[in-house]
């Protein structure tokens, strides 16, 4: 799925799209789904700054529009970074808020069992074969993804992994190794010490999330490197 970034000449569209398939997947889902759902649309609609993908809000402010306290607050956004849905840009620090980025990918990914009933013309739309056909020739084909056995928790993560981004799988993901899984937390070794550092600092919570789709008892990853 090749999700254009929701600014400029189609963003208006872009953005009713995402949240048209929010909402539906509210509404097929339980009570729990609902409003769980119906609180990131208020963050989306209120605060979100498309521009950027940041969402600059801290648990006080969260916590006035969701009509909670902040310690439900504090749940419900570990439950949405669980999802992959939402990750920390920068965390807070004295005199500054956090910010977050929204994953509208995943979101999209996630909410793909109900395009069907928003319309034939919305699930054209958002597929893969919905992409605008041009004269630029692809400089390499979509990398193939992992083979998944239905036991093994590693090869369902890095199928997830390869799902959201196959780009990125190819280059990074795709040469971890699990090392350990014991008490809600999984050791994964990379082959030097520079890509251990590197994925550390930029995606461990994308992989938690992955991890979290799988073994939900998952809650710490760590990353070693083989050197």
């Amino acid at each position: 799925m090749q999700l254009a970034k929701p600014v400029g000449r189609n963003a208006a569209a872009l953005k009713y799209d995402m949240l048209s398939a929010l909402t539906i997947y509210a509404l097929s889902g339980d009570k729990h789904r609902q409003r769980s759902i119906l609180r990131i649309i208020a963050l989306i609609t209120t605060r979100y700054n498309w521009r950027n993908n940041e969402l600059s809000i801290g648990r006080e402010e969260i916590s006035r529009l969701w009509a909670v306290n902040e310690r439900t607050v504090k749940r419900e956004m570990a439950n949405f970074r669980a999802l992959g849905w939402v990750t920390v840009k920068r965390p807070a620090a004295r005199g500054r808020v956090a910010v977050y980025e929204i994953d509208l990918k995943q979101i999209m990914i996630d909410t793909q069992e109900v395009w069907p009933i928003i319309g034939p013309d919305f699930q054209t739309r958002m597929s893969e074969d919905s992409e605008p056909v041009t004269n630029v020739v692809p400089f390499a084909a979509k990398p193939v993804g992992p083979e998944v056995a239905a036991e093994d928790v590693w090869s369902q993560v890095q199928s997830i992994l390869h799902g959201r981004d196959p780009e990125l799988w190819a280059s990074w993901f795709r040469h971890l190794s699990e090392a350990e899984r014991a008490g809600g937390s999984v050791t994964l070794v990379a082959p030097s010490r520079f890509m251990a550092d590197y994925i550390a600092q930029k995606w461990t919570e994308r992989l938690l999330a992955a991890y979290s789709r799988v073994d939900p008892s998952i809650r710490t990853v760590r990353i070693e490197a083989a050197d």
